[in-house]
């Protein structure tokens, strides 16, 4: 299900040039309402459903509504993310609460290397290799036509 804002909890990211949801978002759907100061989706339809917007939210103020298989009718669903872990809460009906708690990372933060740790690229742009070819291949050289 695409995602909203509660405008309640929106703080618009404290006014800055752009919010957090505006800078995630892979479609341009998450805008600031210069009036009010808080974000919004201007059109669901077309969200992807990525939940980028989500994750990122400072506020926890943009929420899903969940699909029926994963999320029975008329509960919510929150994330909460941190440096190394995102947690996902369900609220049923009920008022019961399931959490989820999944890692985002494999390595500790700040600590990837950007190469993968390959040798540096060659500054031949016009090589049709690709960055870690052959090497990553296994190959000595790459097959030329």
């Amino acid at each position: 299900m695409p995602s909203y804002v509660n405008p309640e909890k929106c703080d618009g990211c404290k006014a800055l040039d752009k919010t957090a949801c505006q800078y995630i978002c892979p479609n341009d759907l998450m805008v600031l309402n210069d009036e009010t100061m808080k974000a919004y989706n201007r059109d669901p339809s077309m969200c992807w459903e990525c939940y980028n917007c989500v994750k990122i939210c400072p506020t926890q103020a943009v929420e899903v509504r969940g699909y029926a298989d994963f999320v029975p009718l008329g509960a919510t669903v929150t994330c909460m993310r941190s440096t190394d872990a995102i947690m996902w809460t369900l609220k049923f009906r009920n008022g019961t609460l399931k959490r989820f708690k999944f890692p985002i990372r494999s390595t500790p933060e700040g600590s990837a290397v950007p190469d993968g740790g390959w040798s540096t690229p060659s500054d031949d742009l016009s090589s049709t290799a690709l960055f870690t070819e052959p090497e990553s291949l296994g190959l000595s050289e790459v097959a030329k036509l």
